[in-house]
């Protein structure tokens, strides 16, 4: 357990580096950077191009209530039998640990195969089939070969841990040294994008009220400490710099994120709540939003 806490916490400095790729931060040359960005991202089963192209849409319509991309929350007034458009639990404390559970160990990849949390605008989206059954709106047809091409990547991997798992003799080696450092990079990786962009405090927004930097703003830093910053290039602490441009490097991003602080003290947000403290709130009250005046805003579950 201590192996993939270490290796898995000290992998996702590589899946920062293949982010940055992803954005054009990483390199003025363009075939490098989607070289380092695929062989990282295919490492850690990302489908490189294809989670290039959703990400971008979470950027171009961050907290949009119905085209935003990655954890849309569900309208209250809504009534249906999905998950994301449900009622308050009657048991908000039980019903937070299972949320945080389910979203730490599966969220990751249940986004990736199934557009979980994708928001109501694409449906139900796959990140390495863009045609059907699947919804097509996700991957226009330009950016197929995009998408195969990143699927490939990820097959390939699949394929020399099944060729190790086969060689050994056991699948335990592979499990014990991939998989749960695999887990573990997940897990960081849905902490990050979930409270990134998610509190009680935090709305989002439907058309005519939404704008991009309206959105963009809707991004709030928080403490991770030295070492998590150093490891995941300030991934967490400078994310509201990132959205404002994300072409800044992760390098120059705690200059920008001062620059930002001083220029908008009204816009700029940093919770300083700890981040365990912080996943319970919003895995516990952030459930599904009403309209209020100014936005849309998550209810409280008591």
């Amino acid at each position: 357990a201590l192996y993939a806490v270490v290796t898995g916490t000290a992998a996702v400095g590589l899946w920062v580096i293949a982010h940055e790729c992803g954005h054009g931060a990483f390199s003025a040359i363009g075939w490098l950077q989607d070289t380092v960005g695929y062989v990282f991202h295919s490492a850690l089963l990302v489908p490189y191009f294809s989670w290039q192209r959703s990400h971008s849409l979470h950027h171009a319509k961050t907290n949009h209530l119905d085209e935003g991309e990655t954890h849309v929350p569900g309208r209250a007034t809504f009534h249906s039998h999905s998950s994301a458009e449900r009622s308050l639990p009657k048991h908000p404390n039980l019903a937070a640990i299972i949320a945080i559970s389910q979203a730490l160990l599966i969220g990751w990849p249940a986004y990736l195969l199934a557009g979980a949390s994708g928001g109501p605008s694409r449906g139900k989206t796959n990140h390495f089939w863009p045609i059907r059954p699947f919804s097509t709106e996700l991957f226009p047809p330009r950016w197929h070969r995009r998408v195969w091409a990143s699927a490939a990547g990820v097959l390939l991997v699949l394929a020399a841990l099944v060729a190790l798992s086969v060689a050994v003799g056991s699948a335990v080696p592979v499990l014990l040294l991939y998989v749960g450092p695999y887990l573990v990079v997940n897990a960081w990786l849905v902490t990050y994008t979930w409270l990134q962009h998610t509190d009680v405090k935090i709305p989002h927004f439907a058309d005519p009220d939404w704008s991009w930097m309206l959105g963009a703003f809707q991004t709030v830093d928080r403490p991770y400490g030295k070492l998590i910053d150093l490891l995941h290039h300030r991934i967490g602490s400078t994310h509201v710099a990132h959205h404002i441009d994300h072409r800044i490097p992760h390098y120059h991003a705690k200059a920008a994120t001062v620059a930002i602080a001083a220029a908008f003290p009204e816009w700029y947000r940093f919770d300083p709540t700890p981040v365990p403290a912080a996943l319970w709130r919003v895995g516990r009250d952030c459930v599904n939003v009403a309209d209020t005046d100014g936005g849309w805003y998550f209810r409280d579950p008591d």
